[in-house]
């Protein structure tokens, strides 16, 4: 959710619209110094600010103890179900709603550290185990758990820590019990049984080996550009009035070479729809799991253990290090602004969260350098002008918006204000949501007793008296009105500059033998370089994430002094022209990059349109297009059909997919691939063969083929959808890699040895262009085809 919630926006232009038309006026023509000086008063408390406390009460954020209950509850009861990986996710849950140096929090890691030990994650349910101790575990609970280290060191081959641990329990037993008891002796026979496994893993020769992330990988080659930081030195930074700042190819680029590696100025996770409750009377709390769950809040890496927050529910971490950096950077301010600032939306959290990141000195050095009279020095849109004119622009990078003094463009909070924020574009009624929303927050700030660490000082009374502070009008204060000016500013950037973070996440149960993964929006962030590229809907590179950090990769040859094109979003294979530019409409520019031009030169007859259109119900010859009937394109046929009875079926036909696929779920595979089959033979009928719903509807049957283990099946299915896939998306395509993937996890279970070596080959390919050969898929690939080679010659004749 990048803007506030929608009943905040119906709020804020209830607002604009009582304002008096002259102020209205003002507020249009307005800088955004002017804009805040201007909206400062108007978030009245009885008004606006009672109506975001009312919104903000949705967002559930604090530590409740008696979710924490409900989450360990449920928890245990998945945990004797066996479904160990959502009882993690429960218990983490537990543990971010109960109150820090409680005895339940420990409760909640020595529960977590048993499902993990059932999962084989023992180094990190030993770190859960240290977890419970360090809270203050029940001493009377604690051979238990003990025992449960000494059994994770015995797995990971740390045979004298395990004797040692073993020790620890032998003597707690001893010092702790009078009359033995059943428990007890349950736990001394299991000693006895550790102690003898320890004996016999001593006179193995061979200790087991700890399991290690750190395989040796393929390094890339890599040579940094000297004026670009994080840039290949293939790229040069050039300007023109035309384009603004882009980069070029300063040489010939091959397929899969890098060419930018950037770590994110700032992110922000996207929140999951769950932490809002329509009512807050209720008291049932929400077990679905989201982004928020699985990602570490400051990282993005993957969560399987988490570290909650010391004060709040919501921010979870994958270590105590990022918990502790993040709350040294930013989170010590943004704690308390939890519900607001998933209330006003993940814009406004990343401008915040920009500023706190800056630091209020470059922050307040940069909006005053922006009010100077001299807007063809400071304000980036009139520089742009200036430059264009200059004579020699090319040659060098000096004075380009964003560089430093000496010409380099660094990944900095300089040159992320320096992004265009197309003030004069934006709506009035947007700039005015935006500006109550940065109001708002800034507000809360300087209520809260927070101003002094948001101008990163020790305490408020170093620069003033509160009571000089407070007006009757709720005025901000001049350092936070600086503040409020530079979110503002960074907000109305992020609708032209934000770049979605996307991780490949499994869809579906994740238990299959076949892994099927979708790219799914993870955070937003600010990426000053990245944000150079200019769009096309054809772009020639692809970019890739790991964490916090963009990998840019040619995805085709890009011959010296050609433009490095990112795709901002609608891709010429997925949406039509016209749909194109309505969406790309939100950048204030209108695309004329080659796809665009070609397409309109040929009446807007796309690859979209062509392939995913209908054929004539009675002789299956394609649809010519038309407005409201479309007519056969076969004369002796002539048949005309409404388009509304066509998108009708349809619709119709979407829905019995989606019924086939919630059989699929309920684990009745018979009746949904029956159901599937039948859709095909309903959808061939209207439907042209190269449809992507007629792909789809294959691929859906090869992942039920595959949970049934009829490999040949799936593979068949999968290979037709490729087919079409392949059709909209080229052969080289990443939708192809993905495909291939697939392909290659099917062929490689049902032992197909030749065709999965092949498979494994053109996947790997692919996706080493694209995503880089340090990709997890790749090192998949790469395993499945050491273990093919290496199954004995006798196996591989027998197959």
């Amino acid at each position: 959710m990048a803007l506030p919630v929608e009943e905040w926006r119906q709020c804020a232009a209830r607002r604009w619209a009582a304002l008096e038309p002259a102020l209205r006026e003002r507020f249009a023509a307005a800088s955004l110094h002017d804009t805040v000086r201007l909206g400062g008063g108007l978030l009245r408390p009885e008004a606006e600010a009672a109506a975001l406390r009312r919104l903000c009460r949705r967002a559930r954020t604090g530590k409740e103890p008696a979710a924490a209950r409900f989450y360990r509850e449920e928890g245990n009861r998945l945990f004797g179900r066996r479904r160990y990986d959502a009882a993690v996710r429960l218990y983490s849950q537990a543990a971010s709603h109960e109150l820090p140096g409680s005895p339940e929090v420990s409760v909640c890691f020595a529960n977590r550290s048993a499902a993990l030990f059932h999962l084989g994650h023992f180094e990190v349910c030993l770190e859960d185990i240290a977890r419970a101790e360090s809270h203050g575990y029940p001493d009377r609970l604690l051979p238990k758990v003990l025992l449960r280290k000494a059994e994770c060191l015995l797995r990971l081959g740390r045979l004298q820590d395990a004797a040692d641990a073993l020790g620890g329990v032998e003597n707690k037993i001893a010092l702790d019990v009078v009359t033995i008891s059943p428990t007890h002796q349950t736990l001394l026979k299991k000693l006895s049984q550790l102690k003898i496994e320890i004996h016999e893993e001593e006179s193995c020769p061979e200790p087991a080996q700890e399991v290690s992330d750190d395989v040796p990988r393929k390094s890339e080659i890599w040579e940094e550009n000297d004026s670009i930081s994080g840039a290949s030195s293939s790229l040069s930074l050039n300007f023109d009035r035309e384009r603004g700042r882009h980069l070029v190819a300063s040489q010939d680029i091959l397929p899969g070479q890098s060419l930018l590696k950037e770590e994110a100025f700032v992110s922000v996770l996207c929140p999951g729809e769950s932490l809002f409750l329509q009512d807050s009377s209720e008291t049932a709390w929400d077990t679905r799991v989201t982004n928020a769950d699985l990602y570490c809040h400051r990282c993005l890496r993957q969560l399987l253990a988490s570290v909650p927050c010391r004060a709040c529910s919501y921010a979870k971490y994958c270590s105590q290090t990022c918990a502790d950096t993040a709350w040294e950077q930013y989170h010590q301010t943004e704690c308390s602004l939890g519900a607001l600032l998933l209330t006003l939306g993940v814009f406004c959290h990343v401008a915040l969260r920009t500023v706190l990141l800056a630091g209020f000195a470059e922050v307040s050095r940069l909006v005053e350098q922006s009010h100077d009279g001299d807007e063809g020095l400071h304000n980036p849109e009139a520089r742009c002008k200036h430059l264009s004119e200059a004579p020699g622009t090319r040659a060098g990078t000096r004075g380009i918006p964003g560089c430093n003094d000496d010409g380099q463009y660094q990944s900095s909070y300089q040159a992320v204000f320096n992004l265009l924020p197309h003030a004069e574009k934006h709506s009035p009624e947007h700039k005015f949501l935006c500006m109550l929303s940065v109001v708002a927050v800034c507000r809360h700030l300087q209520q809260a007793g927070l101003e002094a660490a948001v101008l990163n000082q020790e305490s408020s009374e170093e620069w003033s008296k509160p009571e000089t502070r407070e007006t009757t009008s709720g005025e901000l204060s001049p350092e936070l009105q600086t503040v409020a000016e530079a979110m503002l500013r960074h907000m109305l950037q992020l609708q032209c500059n934000a770049q979605a973070i996307t991780v490949m996440q499994e869809s579906g149960s994740g238990d299959g033998a076949v892994v099927n993964k979708k790219p799914v929006r993870l955070a937003t962030a600010f990426f000053p370089v990245l944000s150079l590229l200019n769009h096309s809907c054809c772009p020639n590179i692809n970019v890739s994430f790991c964490g916090t950090a963009a990998t840019v990769r040619a995805s085709q040859p890009i011959p010296s002094g050609q433009e490095i094109f990112h795709c901002y979003g609608p891709h010429r294979c997925r949406m039509r022209v016209a749909e194109r530019q309505q969406l790309l409409s939100q950048y204030f520019f209108e695309c004329y990059c080659q796809a665009c031009l070609e397409e309109s030169q040929s009446d807007g007859k796309s690859v979209v349109t062509v392939r995913n259109s209908f054929c004539c119900p009675s002789c299956r010859a394609p649809m010519q297009v038309g407005e409201d009937m479309l007519c056969c394109s076969n004369e002796a046929c002539a048949i005309s059909v409404s388009r509304e009875s066509l998108s009708r079926r349809l619709q119709d036909l979407q829905q019995q997919i989606e019924k086939a696929l919630e059989l699929l779920r309920d684990r009745n595979a018979d009746q949904a691939i029956k159901m599937l089959l039948k859709c095909q033979t309903d959808a061939r009928s209207f439907l042209s063969p190269e449809h992507l719903l007629m792909g789809q509807m294959e691929d859906h049957l090869a992942q039920i083929y595959a949970t049934l283990g009829k490999w040949q099946e799936a593979a068949r299915h999968l290979e037709r959808s490729i087919e079409i896939v392949e059709k909209h998306h080229g052969p080289s395509s990443v939708e192809i890699g993905h495909e291939l993937f697939k392909l290659a996890q099917i062929l490689f279970n049902g032992f197909a040895v030749s065709e999965a070596l092949s498979t494994i080959q053109r996947a790997e390919e692919i996706l080493s262009v694209h995503c880089g050969p340090q990709s997890t898929q790749i090192q998949e690939l790469q395993e499945m085809k050491t273990c093919l080679s290496d199954l004995p010659r006798s196996i591989l004749q027998r197959i």
